[in-house]
């Protein structure tokens, strides 16, 4: 166990998380940037003093159960948990949850799609990074806590802005199915994830419908290839749906195109300025 090493890197990933990021408040008293050590030892369920000593380099070996909440309270890429692993003397095991750090190609790609409405969604159908148009389209993304942009709790759970079901879409039936359906396939590669098991949880108790498609144990998951979204401010808006897989952070870059020349065409156009006017959307 590389003691200096491991404080430094630990230090080193806190303050490059931004409070904002894992729904804590930012507040207007910070010395320095990032997470609070505090607040980094909550979101990995240790406690301070012990979250204190590993930075200051005085801790024992911290066990795998610790490394498990350090990597998911600092949104370490599998690189990056990898390396912490191996600088606590423990080599890593499975990946413990679904990668949630988005390259910064796909960033700069979301950026360069602006007659798109695209998006990055997690293995567990969490919206992780996203564009202005996706954004007008959908909803604001930034604007509501990281828990609510979870599809599959959107779906199933609300809740539903100006009356939309899942801002609108035609599919909605055919989108709960295939969420269950990804989220059983999902909870079997991460097992031993609590946001996981904590997401499937509260789906189960809170709507009879995921209970009932959870149960037929479905795994196998249909692709959509086109579907109408019921825009408050627009009208409908009919878009061709294409999802990529990222297969090493078991992510996909979803895309929404409309026909060229259609009415849908004309409405993601009219989106895209009334998005740069109304929205900041951060990424």
């Amino acid at each position: 166990m590389d003691r200096q090493e491991l404080a430094a890197f630990l230090r080193s990933r806190r303050e490059r998380i931004s409070p904002t990021e894992v729904g804590l408040p930012a507040g207007t008293r910070r010395r320095t940037p990032g997470l609070r050590r505090e607040e980094a030892a909550q979101l990995a369920f240790i406690s301070t003093e012990y979250y204190t000593r590993l930075e200051q380099a005085r801790a024992p070996r911290p066990s795998r159960e610790v490394l498990t909440g350090l990597s998911r309270a600092l949104r370490l890429s599998p690189a990056e948990r990898d390396h912490l692993h191996h600088l606590a003397g423990a080599p890593p095991g499975p990946p413990p949850g679904a990668p949630r750090e988005v390259r910064q190609s796909l960033l700069d790609l979301l950026r360069r799609l602006p007659g798109s409405a695209a998006f990055v969604t997690s293995a567990t159908l969490e919206v992780l990074a996203w564009n202005d148009l996706a954004a007008a389209l959908m909803e604001d993304f930034s604007a509501v806590p990281p828990r609510e942009r979870n599809l599959a709790r959107r779906a199933f759970l609300g809740p539903h802005p100006e009356g939309r079901t899942l801002y609108g879409v035609s599919d909605r039936a055919a989108f709960a199915r295939h969420a269950a359906r990804r989220l059983r396939a999902t909870a079997a590669r991460y097992p031993d994830d609590p946001p996981m098991t904590a997401l499937i949880t509260e789906l189960r108790s809170g709507s009879e419908e995921f209970a009932r498609l959870w149960d037929e144990k479905e795994v196998s998951a249909e692709p959509t290839l086109r579907k109408t979204f019921q825009h408050p401010q627009v009208g409908p808006v009919t878009v061709n749906c294409d999802a990529l897989d990222i297969t090493d952070h078991d992510q996909q870059l979803v895309i929404y195109t409309a026909d060229p020349g259609s009415p849908s065409e004309e409405a993601l156009r009219l989106l895209s300025v009334i998005g740069t006017q109304e929205m900041d959307v951060h990424h």
